[in-house]
Formats: C-alpha cells, structure tokens, sequence
C-alpha cells in the first residue's frame, strides 16, 4: 500500500493516530469508504471522550489516552500533522513496515480522475495570507476555486464534496508536507525559511527539507524567494517534470523568469513572450493591502502561481484589490493622540515580527509570551534603530529583554511583570506613555500566545479592547 493506488478500502485496516480537526473527517471518510478503523488518541479528557462518542457512534473503534501501540492487523496509519516523527507509534510502524500518510497524503490519494490541479504554498510566515490573495486572482479570472489545506476548508471535503473545482489553492504546513511522500502540485511556491517547529522536525535542516518537498513533482513553475537564498537551494534540489521553471519574486527590479515592483508596479517578467525583453504590468503596489513590504511579496508569490495557472494580468489586479486581509494580521486599530495602533498578534515567531517591524520607521513595540525555543539578538539588532521604546509581557520576555540590553541599551524598556486580564490594557497605557505623534504602537510579539490567552486572535482581541478603552479616555 506503500506506492500503489488504493482504490478497495473495503476490510483495510487503518489505524487514524489523532481526533481533532483532521483526524475525525479522516476517520470518518475511511470508515465510509468501507476500512476497519482504530483511531489512537494521547489524551482521554473530557473532549476527547465526547469526540469519541460521537465516532463510536458510526461504529469505529476509538482508544483514548494510548497512542503509542501501534493496534493489530493495522494495514496503513493516517496520522494528524502534528504528531511527531519520533512517536513510539511511527517506530512500531516502521518495524512492522507499515506506511504512514497524513490527511493531505490521504486527500491527495482519493481524488478523482479529473480532480483539479493544486496550486500549493508553504514558508515560515505568509502562507494563509498568500493563499488568500491567490484564491481571489483565481475568482476574478472567473475559476472555481478555494483557499484550502492548512487554513479552513479541509482538503479531505474539497477533494471528495459535491463542489467541482477547476484548481485548488493549497496551503501546506511543514508538518503536512512530512506526511504527504506522493502530493505533485501543478506549482508550488516557498515563501521564505526561518527556525521555526525545530522541536517537532529536530533540525534546520530537517524542516527546511520538508518545505521542499513542495516542489516535487510540480510541472509548470517552481515558485521561491530572491531574498531568502535558502527557497531557491529547495528547487535546485526537487525532481520535477520536463519543462517546469524556477520563477522568483524580488521586491526590487525583476530580470527574466522573475516578477518583481518597478516604481510602485508590480510586474511579471516570467510569464509573458520573449521575457528577455517584455514585461507585463500586473497591479500597483496600492492594490496590495496593507501595502507592506513583507505582504506585498505574498502578493507577488500568489500571481506568480496564478500567472503559472494561466491567470491573465488583469485578474491579478482585480483579485488583489477585492481582498481583505484576516484579522491580527498588521491590522490598524485606531490613531489615538496622532499615534497609530496597529495588531499583529499573528507575529508568533521572530522571522514574522521582522517583517512587521520592517513596516515601520519608528515604533513602540509590545512583545514577548512564549518564545518556543527562538532567540532574539538577530530580531532586534535588525530593528534596534526604529524603536522608539519596547513593552514586554508574558513568560519569555526575559529573553527579549537581555537581546535589547546587547544589541539596543539606549531604547527605553517597560517590563511588564503580570499576567492577569488586565495586563494587556497595562501594556497598551505604557506605550502610550513611550510613544511620540507620528509613531507607531506595535503588537508583534515575536512569540506565541499560550501563557496569557487562549490563541493570537484572543490576544489580538485583547490589545484592540486595550486601545478603544485608551481612546475614549483620549
């Protein structure tokens, strides 16, 4: 079953390791299509024994708080993406020589005959956001289409539901792309590589592989980064079919093969005739929003996959401009006393805080939470000479405090030492306090959120409160 196409389910024994967002629809499908299924599941809590209720229901075996024995007769494990490699259950596997597949591995092996082409992202930081911009170009040039993956619709639905698509835009995690050896997109594109996830892959190089498991097999562009070398090693290492292009995108003045701005345009210099010498504009840098630096190369890696579907510009243009960025994503609040207040509590790592603070020339910078292993010299000594002042909240701070004291030790620091609801209205009154007309307050945590709020949304939700409270009281 390792290869081969497997069209009877019916009787296979497969083991589905997780509930949860992937692994009941999983479960549910293979259970449908006639297999025998177990799902393994760590925990055995009060969700869990309701979740497995409800599958119990349809008649498939479920086994909480054990998902490291591997269950008997198991022919083939679907796995959830965020269990690790290194699980007792993948050991067991292996020495059994029993294949292991995600949910994209899954959806990808039940799609039809004519079943549409996947134009799929991955990068450290971007990727919903591109797969966004790229499912309205698709819209406006009048396709079928749907941001999917690792992001809302669930492949395993796209692939198998009444809808008919004519192409699929496929967000990938690098956990997904793990577990998914036989996914071909028609394009794929990297959007940038920064230390992320180290503890789940165990090295640099082992997530960096992952992520160019994209390229693979893609037949007409291989999309990746000017400015991140590490995207273009990926494609000079796939194996793709005759005929598919290295195409970048840069944020300065495209050469051949590339799209790229020139004053204040964006345009494509890859899919056009004779590109040695034509260029094709495609939409104006105003079109983007928010016009960032960092979101305008997402705009320029989605019409680049787009551009390599066959898009034509002007789609590209209409596409953009219909799109509305999700929230906690460099989302302006308010301008309070000539201060601008901006959310990007999306900025859960370091490499997506660098981008958020390149944004702008001087800021009052919120940051701190959990810092999942990252360190901080790089960040702020890139950033030191547009702070203002810096406020830190939540469990890592220390960590960001020591890189300011290295790298910026004339920036004022305000170290916020509680954790209670009303330490983000705290944060927000002591920015304040730092800030000057004309800067910018910015949440950009450059950690994640889990030791003060339940998820970034939360903390963003927070932060806005924060603000409308500061505003009245202006």
């Amino acid at each position: 079953m390792g290869s081969q196409e497997v069209t009877d389910w019916q009787g296979k024994h497969v083991t589905v390791a997780g509930l949860g967002v992937s692994g009941i629809p999983a479960a549910k499908v293979l259970h449908g299509l006639g297999a025998v299924v177990t799902v393994v599941n760590d925990g055995d809590d009060e969700r869990s024994r309701a979740q497995a209720a409800e599958l119990e229901a349809l008649g498939i075996t479920v086994r909480l708080g054990d998902g490291a024995t591997l269950p008997e007769g198991t022919e083939l494990i679907v796995t959830a993406p965020g269990w690790k490699p290194d699980k007792p259950l993948f050991a067991a596997a292996a020495a059994a020589d029993v294949p292991v597949w995600g949910d994209v591995e899954l959806a990808w092996r039940l799609r039809g005959p004519d079943a549409a082409p996947w134009l799929a992202v991955t990068g450290t930081n971007g990727k919903t956001t591109t797969v966004q911009m790229l499912a309205s170009i698709l819209k406006a040039a009048g396709l079928r289409t749907a941001a999917v993956g690792n992001i809302g619709v669930s492949l395993l639905d796209a692939v198998l539901g009444e809808e008919r698509y004519d192409v699929l835009a496929v967000e990938l995690s690098s956990y997904q792309l793990h577990w998914a050896p036989s996914l071909r997109a028609h394009s794929g594109a990297v959007l940038n590589l920064a230390p992320d996830h180290l503890d789940w892959h165990g090295s640099m190089e082992a997530y960096a592989a992952d992520k160019g498991r994209i390229y693979e097999g893609n037949r007409v562009a291989c999309v990746y980064n000017l400015a991140d070398k590490a995207t273009e090693d990926l494609v000079r290492e796939a194996d793709v079919e005759e005929g598919c292009r290295a195409v970048g995108f840069t944020l300065g003045t495209p050469g051949p093969s590339q799209l790229g701005v020139v004053e204040g345009i964006l345009v494509d210099r890859a899919f056009v005739e004779n590109r040695q010498k034509n260029a094709q504009e495609l939409a104006e840098v105003s079109d983007v929003k928010p016009p960032a630096p960092h979101n305008v190369a997402n705009a320029l890696a989605a019409a680049a996959l787009a551009r390599a579907f066959g898009v034509p510009a002007a789609a590209v243009r209409d596409g953009l401009r219909a799109f509305t960025p999700d929230a906690h994503r460099i989302a302006h609040v308010a301008d309070v006393d000539g201060v601008a207040y901006v959310d990007d509590s999306k900025a859960t790592n370091t490499h997506a805080a660098e981008a958020s603070l390149a944004a702008y020339e001087s800021i009052v910078w919120i940051a701190g939470g959990l810092a999942k292993g990252a360190t901080f010299d790089e960040l702020v000594a890139k950033s030191a000479k547009r702070l203002r002042g810096v406020v830190l909240i939540g469990a890592d701070r220390a960590l960001i405090r020591e890189a300011l004291v290295r790298h910026a030790p004339e920036v004022p620091v305000v170290d916020l030492d509680r954790t209670d609801t009303g330490a983000m209205l705290a944060a927000v009154r002591e920015a304040r306090g730092l800030a000057r007309k004309g800067d910018t307050v910015l949440l950009a945590p450059a950690c994640a959120s889990m030791d003060m709020f339940a998820n970034y949304n939360k903390r963003g939700d927070a932060f806005a409160e924060a603000v409308r409270e500061l505003g009245a009281s202006a």
